[in-house]
């Protein structure tokens, strides 16, 4: 029974941080999403000047940051559930 409670309680958590967490993505991701949109109402060359080399290096940039974080997430990912315990190495 005590275990059984624990295991409710651990469930109840793991749900509440998944719901934070797509709640707070959801919200994040559409916002890059949208100031990528805002970046695109600058190639218009009536308004801006800018030259190749310009938009090669506002895209390396961006495209570094979107690698970062998905470094970020990838490492996260690898760590596993945070148990270790024995394993045979073959």
């Amino acid at each position: 029974m005590f275990v059984l409670k624990i295991q409710i309680c651990i469930t109840m958590a793991e749900n509440s941080r998944r719901k934070r967490f797509t709640k707070v993505a959801t919200n994040r991701v559409q916002k890059i999403i949208d100031y990528l949109n805002l970046l695109q109402n600058c190639s218009n060359r009536r308004n801006y000047e800018y030259d190749e080399e310009d938009v090669n290096h506002m895209f390396e940039e961006i495209s570094k940051a979107l690698k970062d974080a998905k470094a970020v997430y990838a490492n996260e990912l690898s760590k596993g559930n945070g148990k270790s315990g024995f394993t045979f190495n073959k």
